[in-house]
């Protein structure tokens, strides 16, 4: 899937500036709207690397609320680091 991306079923999750680089995994789109909230991180030769960080069973309404904005901003704000195994 080199480049190319389901929109759908991930998609950036930035309402403001403090979410710079959260994504949503997104299943089960139209019944229980699960999500796992991730952060994309660079390593130093410009690989792409996803870390899922935290989980929304149930996401109700089109609109980010209050609970999605935090957790959101939660999953920005770690810190993350990337190890290249030899």
């Amino acid at each position: 899937m080199r480049n190319h991306v389901n929109r759908e079923l991930y998609d950036k999750e930035e309402p403001d500036d403090r979410s710079k680089g959260v994504r949503a995994m997104k299943f089960f789109k139209g019944q229980e709207n699960a999500r796992v909230y991730c952060k994309e991180v660079k390593t130093m030769d410009k690989t792409t690397v996803i870390i899922a960080v935290e989980v929304l069973k149930r996401k109700k309404q089109t609109k980010l609320k209050h609970k999605e904005i935090n957790i959101i901003h939660r999953v920005a704000s770690y810190e993350y680091e990337t190890i290249k195994k030899c």
